[in-house]
């Protein structure tokens, strides 16, 4: 969590003090309150802390990107990936947030995720990628890149496979990886999707993320 604060002191449990509401010559005695309207606290006097999700505040900070990759076919001898990729001159470190596999209603399938392996097949940019935070002007633009391949055969190279997760037909994959997954520049995360158990049925699938990119 980020801990923001505005003004000078900080409260607690989000609220400001209350002995802050009042002037000194006007708290409340044992007659009964004594209000001076003209007193009262007001916005720009408030002093109060928060707790922002790390999310949240990258996303306030113009740091945070969502995109996805859509009918990525693989099945029937084939397999298929979708994954974030650092660019060698981007500048950034690249911090993976979320993933998700969705809209895979055919098969059983198997997701192995790569750190910086090199995928087989022919490598596309996806154009669905957006700034989580619209109402920056102008608009952030990521030096990460969404690239997926739609149809391919055989399996990453180099690299490590850091783990897999399998799914059933109709069945979501969603892992909140929190940024903890950290990848420099030239690095990559990628989501390497097959179904090993029912390999002769066609079926397709779409790969989401969710990323923050931090100046190195």
């Amino acid at each position: 969590m980020y801990n923001y604060q505005y003004g000078k002191k900080a409260g607690f449990n989000g609220n400001f003090y209350k002995s802050n509401i009042y002037s000194t010559q006007e708290m409340p005695s044992n007659n009964g309150p004594v209000l001076n309207y003209d007193t009262l606290i007001t916005p720009d006097k408030m002093n109060y802390a928060i707790d922002v999700p790390i999310n949240l505040a990258k996303s306030l900070e113009g740091k945070y990107f969502i995109g996805f990759a859509d009918y990525l076919s693989f099945g029937e001898g084939t397999n298929t990936w979708a994954r974030l990729y650092n660019p060698p001159d981007s500048g950034v470190n690249l911090h993976v947030t979320v993933w998700t596999v969705s809209d895979v209603s055919q098969s059983s399938y198997t997701a192995q995720i790569w750190f910086n392996g090199t995928p087989p097949g022919f490598i596309e940019d996806s154009r669905q990628v957006t700034p989580a935070n619209t109402a920056l002007i102008p608009l952030p633009v990521p030096k990460v890149k969404l690239q997926y391949t739609n149809s391919t055969k055989g399996i990453p190279t180099g690299g490590v496979l850091a783990f897999l997760r399998r799914g059933q037909p109709g069945t979501t994959l969603v892992d909140d990886e929190q940024g903890k997954f950290i990848f420099p520049p030239g690095g990559s995360f990628m989501i390497f999707l097959s179904n090993p158990q029912t390999p002769t049925r066609f079926a397709s699938a779409s790969i989401a993320f969710g990323w923050w990119e931090e100046p190195r």
